[in-house]
């Protein structure tokens, strides 16, 4: 297989970054790593190969299980890479929330929902009736 594929644009399509330039930046800063070394953005990528990458609020350790060029679903994305991060390096981490690769919201956070506020209103309904 001839099939070249950029570091920067693998961590994108994997979802280890939300978008490509995030991606491309964590290279030139040097957060993405191979055998110690710092990577270029268009460093081509190879199945077998071990990285070390220093993402937004996590240090992976990954190894390239196959090449995906597009971005897709999580689920799907992640048969492309095996994470053989150390346990330790997991430890300190444990309060990351699980959504954080999913750019969703946390529930339960922020604003209130509809229901919410309607849960609400009658609450403050219920108290501000006088006693008869």
């Amino acid at each position: 297989m001839d099939e070249k594929l950029r570091i920067d644009k693998y961590l994108w399509a994997i979802r280890l970054f939300k978008t490509r330039s995030q991606a491309a930046d964590a290279c030139d800063k040097g957060r993405v790593k191979a055998n110690g070394q710092s990577l270029k953005a268009s460093k081509p990528v190879s199945v077998g190969d071990v990285y070390e990458v220093k993402a937004e609020a996590r240090k992976w350790v990954i190894e390239v299980t196959g090449l995906l060029p597009k971005r897709v679903a999580y689920s799907e994305a992640i048969k492309f890479y095996k994470d053989i991060t150390p346990p330790e390096a997991l430890d300190h981490i444990t309060f990351q929330a699980p959504s954080f690769h999913t750019g969703k919201r946390l529930s339960k956070v922020g604003r209130p929902t509809k229901r919410d506020r309607r849960d609400i209103d009658h609450f403050l309904d219920i108290e501000q009736t006088p006693e008869e």
